[in-house]
């Protein structure tokens, strides 16, 4: 089969699809109901019906959680009554911006309590994870050191200073990582005079895979280094308790938390980040300012000038509440999808999964596969025209560890690309289903439809969709 045009295969449409004309899919579709004893938090997502080739509307099957997710309904409704007395904060004595600024504090107080912190820690409201990494690389006194694994997420590999950042290679096991992290710790206390800045990732974003925080922690500890967790991925699906852990710094995003309003969040130790330079200057994070000298405040305003993000802010503590109110089922419930994903695509020949530590290390549901034969990117672009199933494909901001994953791969590895499928509150068993069916189809058959690869990637010739909507506002 010819990957630069792929052929019509003359199958019919899934039996359960319903015939729509061309823009019936602005309609709502009932989502399937998995039959489990458990209710996990409902997202505004839901019922969300979208077009495929077969001329049919399907519910939404949404695996791309590790990139952004829908936000949840007590969510959107913590949003929609704070926008009502929204206003400035702190600097406000109308009673709008009291109301603003005390839920703001609020929302601060939450965050705080979510992730354990210690009382003394500082609470910082960022744009996303990425800003929160950058703000704490800014912060670093000077000739820090930090040492990050090749396998991070770019937002955590990128952030820090060239000249004073020590990669360690991707690891082949959890004990050769504690090893080549060890090792390098050792050799810089001997070459290098300054604090040292471990940043390890709870996990990976990739492959899902739990990070062993706590040994990593002992060891920095060892070379009096302080550890900095990126939990964008680990947020969404596992408790952090950063004192517990006794990690310095942690770092997350709204949009991976169910709470889609730009918003993320840097917290840790107030020392560091008390004695830099304001990350942005300007109003609020000042303390006084004559024709002679600027003050600088301290605490979490030193960081936060101008006015800030607050219906963010309260997105991201309503879905820290809603997670602290629900964790067991949460985690119950993306547990038995990710067993059903992991047990389908094993059971697809032509499938391979790709893990750091091995296939039976604890993970969060995220799962990263190939298909023999197929592009990546035409894989995803198939799953979503074909079948209504969002992936994502590519390298995942994480070029380093794909091309690790990757490099043993077969001659057909079309740039060595992978499709991440990551599931969460917005799934169903109905999805998993339809994906692992989706998946051996391709592997067994190929595409359906005849596509070609555009300058925005691989797209169905002659498509009968109506991929046009009228504007939100």
């Amino acid at each position: 089969m010819s990957i630069a045009t792929i052929r019509h295969q003359g199958r019919r449409p899934p039996k359960d699809a319903r015939q729509i004309s061309t823009r019936e899919h602005l309609r709502a579709v009932p989502t399937p109901t998995a039959t489990t004893f458990f209710s996990p938090p409902r997202t505004v997502s839901e019922n969300l019906g979208v077009p495929t080739l077969h001329r049919t509307v399907v519910d939404y099957a949404n695996f791309d959680h590790a990139a952004s997710t829908p936000a949840l309904e007590s969510v959107k409704a913590a949003v929609d009554i704070a926008l009502r007395t929204y206003s400035s904060v702190h600097r406000g004595n109308g009673y709008a911006s009291r109301i603003t600024s005390g839920w703001y504090e609020e929302a601060r107080a939450q965050v705080h309590s979510f992730i354990g912190a210690r009382e003394e820690d500082l609470v910082l409201f960022t744009r996303n994870c990425t800003d929160s990494l950058n703000l704490l690389a800014r912060s670093l006194p000077k000739n820090t050191t930090t040492f990050v694994f090749e396998s991070e997420h770019h937002a955590a590999l990128l952030a820090w200073n060239p000249a004073y950042t020590v990669r360690i290679p991707v690891p082949g096991s959890v004990q050769d990582g504690l090893i080549l992290l060890e090792g390098a710790l050792r050799n810089a206390a001997g070459t290098t005079t300054g604090p040292r800045l471990v940043v390890i990732a709870g996990a990976s974003n990739v492959t899902g895979e739990l990070w062993p925080i706590e040994s990593i922690v002992s060891i920095a500890k060892r070379y009096d280094a302080r550890v900095a967790l990126d939990a964008a991925q680990l947020a969404p699906h596992r408790k952090i308790d950063i004192d517990a852990l006794g990690v310095d710094y942690v770092a997350f995003s709204g949009h991976k938390l169910y709470a889609p309003f730009g918003a993320g969040v840097l917290a840790g130790r107030a020392d560091w980040l008390n004695d830099a330079a304001p990350y942005l200057r300007g109003g609020g994070a000042t303390a006084s300012v004559t024709s002679k000298e600027t003050v600088w405040t301290r605490g979490a305003a030193r960081h936060e000038a101008g006015s800030p993000n607050v219906i963010g802010a309260i997105a991201i503590a309503a879905a820290c509440a809603a997670f602290d109110t629900h964790r067991q089922v949460i985690e119950a419930h993306e547990e038995a999808l990710a067993r059903q994903l992991n047990a389908g695509l094993a059971a697809v020949d032509g499938v391979t999964t790709y893990s750091i530590f091995g296939p039976e290390h604890e993970r969060v549901p995220v799962t990263t596969f190939t298909i023999d034969g197929l592009e990546s990117s035409l894989v995803s672009a198939v799953l979503s025209a074909e079948f209504g199933i969002g992936v994502r494909d590519g390298k995942f901001c994480a070029h380093l560890l794909v091309d690790a994953l990757l490099q043993d791969r077969d001659g057909d590895d079309f740039s060595g690309t992978a499709v991440r499928a990551s599931l969460g509150l917005a799934n169903n068993a109905e999805h998993v289903t339809r994906l692992v069916g989706a998946i051996a189809t391709l592997a067994d058959e190929g595409p359906t439809f005849e596509y070609q690869r555009t300058s925005q990637g691989w797209a169905p010739i002659d498509d009968p969709r109506d991929l046009t909507l009228p504007r939100p506002w």
